[in-house]
C-alpha cells in the first residue's frame, strides 16, 4: 500500500473512533506505525539514498586532461580507461564526455573573385521531363555564368555534344555582348578528349579552333574538386576584348 493512502486511511478511521490498536490490526501495520502518522506533522517522506559514487569518477581528471588536449572520441577514451582499470560501461563514458566536447567549426570555403571581364565558367546540366504522354525525356542546359557579376547565360540542347556545345558559346557570347578573356570548364570530352604521356590536355580540335577564333584562353578545373565546376558554383566573370561588362 503507498505510504499516502496508508495515512489517508489512518486519519480517517481515527476520525471514525476507531482505537490506534484497531487501526493497526485493520491495515496490517503496528501500533507504532499508526502512533508516529498522527503525531507527524506532515506525511512522512523517504530518506533520500545517498548516491553512489560513479564508477568513472576517479578517471575525471585524466578525462579533463585528454579533452584539453582534443581527444573526444570515446572509442579511443574507453580503450585508454580500459587500460587505467576502468570498469564501467561505455554509455557512462559517452554521458559525461557529450556535453564538453567542443563544438565542431564548419570548414571554410573561400569564394573565389575575378576581376570584371577576366573569367567565364561553362558547363553542361541535364534535366528530365515528362510530355503529355507520360513519357520521360532528357533535356540538357548549357550554362554559363560570370565570376564577377555572376550573370547566367542558360540555353537547352537536346544532346551535350560538340557541335551544340560550340554553337551554344556563340549564343552566349552574342547575348553577353562579348568573349571573357579565358573560360572555365570540367573535364568533359567535349572539352579534352584525353591527357598525354606528360599529363598535357588533348583538346577536342573543333572547340580548339573556336577558342582561337574567338580569342579567350583555356583554363581547366582541377580533377575531383567540384568546388571550381561552373555548374557547382555559379562562379564566373565576363570580360571582352575592347568591352568592360562591369556592370
Amino acid at each position: 500500500m503507498l505510504r499516502g493512502n496508508l495515512v489517508k486511511l489512518v486519519y480517517e478511521l481515527y476520525g471514525q473512533g476507531m482505537s490506534i490498536r484497531g487501526i493497526g490490526e485493520r491495515l496490517g501495520v503496528s501500533r507504532n506505525t499508526v502512533r508516529k502518522y498522527l503525531r507527524a506533522q506532515e506525511v512522512p517522506r523517504a530518506k533520500p539514498r545517498p548516491q553512489r559514487g560513479s564508477k568513472l569518477a576517479p578517471h575525471y581528471p585524466y578525462l579533463q586532461e585528454r579533452l584539453r588536449a582534443g581527444v573526444d572520441n570515446c572509442v579511443v577514451l574507453l580503450r585508454e580507461l580500459r587500460q587505467r582499470g576502468y570498469q564501467g560501461s561505455a554509455t557512462i563514458l559517452k554521458d559525461y564526455v557529450q556535453p564538453l566536447r567542443r563544438p565542431q567549426q564548419p570548414k571554410a570555403t573561400v569564394r573565389f573573385e575575378t576581376d570584371p571581364g577576366e573569367q567565364a565558367q561553362i558547363d553542361f546540366g541535364e534535366f528530365r521531363y515528362q510530355t503529355p504522354e507520360g513519357a520521360y525525356r532528357k533535356a540538357y542546359a548549357f550554362v554559363v555564368v560570370l565570376s564577377w557579376s555572376r550573370a547566367i547565360f542558360v540555353e537547352f540542347v537536346p544532346r551535350a555534344d560538340l557541335p551544340h556545345f560550340v554553337r551554344s558559346h556563340v549564343h552566349a557570347f552574342q547575348e553577353f555582348g562579348g568573349v571573357p578573356r579565358r573560360c572555365l570548364y570540367d573535364n568533359a570530352k567535349v572539352v579534352v578528349l584525353e591527357r598525354d604521356a606528360s599529363g598535357e590536355p588533348v583538346y577536342a580540335p573543333a572547340f580548339l579552333d573556336l577558342s582561337r577564333r574567338l580569342g579567350f584562353g583555356i583554363q581547366l578545373c582541377r580533377p575531383y574538386r567540384a568546388q571550381t565546376k561552373a555548374w557547382v558554383s555559379h562562379c564566373t566573370s565576363l570580360g571582352c576584348l575592347g568591352y568592360d561588362f562591369a556592370t
